[in-house]
């Protein structure tokens, strides 16, 4: 959860009411935030144990109390002071919510001869299409006309911008926030891709200098100069694109580069009135939460509050002859939707009774008014409406502050919250349910328990994997797996259709330790297989998950015979009895025990050529393959699983260099 820190006299200011510290809490308790401390400047230095400052300097810090506040990650309009205080208000019923204005975007007037006045104050973005879509495709804008700051309002507007690159934004690399004073550039703006050393421009990090830097410079400036560090973390985000992102004004002043830096030509000051806000980034529907929060929290400021002018972006193709809009769109949207959802639903998730008529007045509290109720033949199509329940339903008008309400569930907690869930009364539950392990997991748990009394290691391995190592480094054929259509790297391109190659790594990665009586390794996990056929939803996702047992054993001699006791243990585990002809393999080492009716099992050689899915991984006439029957297979014996020396080809390919042996088998089989 993100941290707000804010000043405690300032945040009564702003709510127009005191409290003690209790109080406080107490009110954040019940709005759905956490007071998670009270402190100071002073006193953050004091408990520090790596403080280095002297007794004077902690003296000259200051000690107005802070008060941190933790909040829900995914409501990004309490970041700052003003979305907090305001929420607040509207909550204690002291002000109604907001309402956002958008006006259009102003009409050009005549430019004066030397490009002062008015002429400014005019902007559209255009938006290089065919550069800018190898690296930050996406850019929206806003202006904030007249607005006023002081030193703290100026503070929070900075401190906002950082929480959401932070969130949100995701270290910038989703989005990245750039605001510049419109009175100090001349419109219209450009958004373009260029070549770094034909950026020139002087960055805000050196603005007192006026040092201006090409891009390439500059980010090689910024990875190596302790100075700036804070901004180390996202020179890498561009800095081997053959292309840097660049926001321009008509004269050719570099506004910014995100997401690394803005310009220091139209740098924000406390003089500024005139605000410009452009958010790039790879995620569209990102960008516009980003700017509507931006806009949301400061147009308060503007002389006319809770008012923004929009800016027109025009995606322009500049392939053919000449410049061609192929996209327009007028930003910031500021939309509200509506959303409903049943009364009864809303009242049986919470557990309350709460009439439809005061529903709708608690969600005025929670900034999701202005609400109604629907009779139910109105909203019997409606999408959002999950139950089929008869019954009122409540439609409520989500601001454009409110990204992180998706479904009637999210109505459901905001008006709980409203209600008070202090107000709750206890109930019993009028049903009474005693919950127990998956037979299949409680299998898998009890099998952990002993495979290691045995002398086996477990490991836990990663559930993506290369196709070289799930299939070419174990000679099997490249056959259907699910495959992540941008994996990270190379590493995790498929998900496992065997836990081989995991344990496998795990071997090549200890090579270290002592194999002299053996190093024996197991894991206990899922694979994912293709599945047209056969699934477990009602939804076709063509692939299934699989619970598979697989150990391996490596030492001076391969073990074959010591995996081959792990698969009879097993079985005997199950209570799955071997079949008459394979115990008379067996001579007198059988020991009968007692096992399911019905259910059998035998271990057959894996010939060479058979099972053509696996048999290329182990050592020819050294492998076998478990087979079963049961009442399931209808006294079939089916392949559940083989086990063998594996061939050496396959151990140069995980730099293994000792002999080993593995089984795997399918742990579904044996329920």
């Amino acid at each position: 959860m993100p941290t707000v820190s804010v000043s405690r006299d300032r945040l009564f200011a702003h709510i127009g009411r005191s409290y003690t510290d209790d109080e406080f809490d107490e009110l954040c308790f019940e709005f759905g935030i956490e007071l998670d401390d009270v402190t100071s400047e002073r006193a953050e230095v004091t408990k520090s144990e790596t403080c280095r400052l002297t007794e004077e300097q902690i003296l000259a810090l200051s000690d107005e109390v802070v008060y941190k506040i933790d909040v829900p990650a995914n409501r990004y309009d309490l970041l700052c002071i003003e979305g907090i205080s305001r929420s607040l208000r509207v909550f204690l019923g002291d002000m109604d919510a907001p309402v956002y204005r958008v006006s259009s975007p102003s009409p050009p007037p005549p430019a004066a001869a030397d490009g002062d006045g008015d002429a400014r104050r005019t902007a559209t973005m255009t938006v290089i299409k065919s550069n800018v879509d190898t690296v930050r495709p996406y850019v929206v804008c806003a202006i904030l006309r007249d607005v006023v700051f002081d030193e703290h309002r100026y503070e929070s507007f900075i401190e906002l911008q950082d929480h959401l690159h932070r969130n949100v934004c995701r270290g910038r690399t989703l989005v990245a926030i750039g605001t510049h004073d419109l009175d100090a550039v001349v419109g219209p703006f450009v958004y373009d891709a260029r070549i770094p050393e034909t950026i020139n421009f002087v960055p805000l990090t050196h603005a007192s200098v006026g040092r201006p830097f090409d891009g390439r410079e500059l980010l090689e400036h910024y990875e190596t100069d302790p100075a700036c560090k804070h901004l180390r973390p996202y020179v890498s985000i561009i800095k081997d694109s053959t292309k840097y992102p660049v926001v321009s004004d008509s004269l050719g002043n570099v506004l910014s580069l995100p997401p690394i830096i803005n310009g220091a030509r139209s740098r924000i000051t406390l003089g500024t009135r005139n605000v410009f806000i452009e958010c790039t980034g790879t995620d569209l529907t990102k960008a516009n939460i980003v700017l509507d929060t931006v806009v949301a929290m400061f147009s308060e400021y503007a002389a006319s509050p809770f008012s923004v002018e929009s800016v027109v972006v025009n995606y322009v193709d500049t392939a053919g002859e000449g410049a061609v809009i192929v996209e327009s769109h007028v930003t910031p949207s500021m939309l509200t939707r509506k959303m409903t959802a049943s009364v009864e639903f809303v009242n049986s998730l919470i557990g309350i009774n709460v009439g439809p008529d005061e529903m709708a007045n608690l969600c005025n509290r929670i900034q999701l008014g202005p609400a109604r109720i629907l009779p139910p033949s109105i909203a019997a199509n409606d999408d959002d409406d999950d139950d089929d329940d008869d019954g009122p339903v409540l439609e409520v008008t989500v601001p454009p502050t409110r990204s992180d309400i998706l479904h009637a569930v999210d109505v459901a907690e905001d008006v709980g919250i409203a209600y008070g869930y202090n107000k709750v009364v206890r109930t019993v539950p009028q049903t009474c349910t005693v919950g127990r392990e998956q037979p299949l997991n409680q299998l898998g748990d009890l099998l952990r328990e002993e495979i290691s009394r045995a002398g086996y290691v477990e490991v836990l391995t990663h559930g993506l994997s290369s196709r070289r190592d799930n299939f070419s480094a174990l000679r099997r054929q490249v056959t259907a797996a699910v495959s992540l259509s941008n994996p990270a790297n190379v590493e995790y391109e498929v998900v496992r259709t065997t836990l081989l190659p995991g344990l496998l790594k795990c071997l090549q990665h200890n090579r270290s330790s002592s194999f002299a009586s053996g190093f024996k390794l197991f894991e206990i996990s899922d694979v994912v297989l293709p599945d047209d056929v056969h699934v477990d939803t009602e939804t076709v996702v063509g692939a299934r998950n699989t619970r598979r047992v697989c150990a391996t054993y490596s030492g001076r001699t391969s073990g074959f015979e010591v995996i081959h006791g792990l698969v009879d243990r097993i079985m005997a585990l199950c209570e799955v009895s071997p079949t008459e002809e394979y115990v008379g393999t067996s001579g007198t080492a059988h020991v009968k025990v007692h096992c399911r009716e019905g259910w059998y099992y035998e271990i057959r050689e894996l010939k060479e050529g058979g099972n053509d899915d696996v048999g290329g991984t182990y050592f020819p006439g050294r492998a076998a393959e478990i087979l079963l029957s049961s009442p399931k297979t209808g006294g079939e014996m089916i392949v559940m699983g083989t086990f063998g020396i594996l061939h050496p080809e396959v151990l140069g390919n995980f730099d293994i260099m000792y002999p080993t042996s593995a089984v795997e088998l399918s742990l579904d089989r044996l329920l």
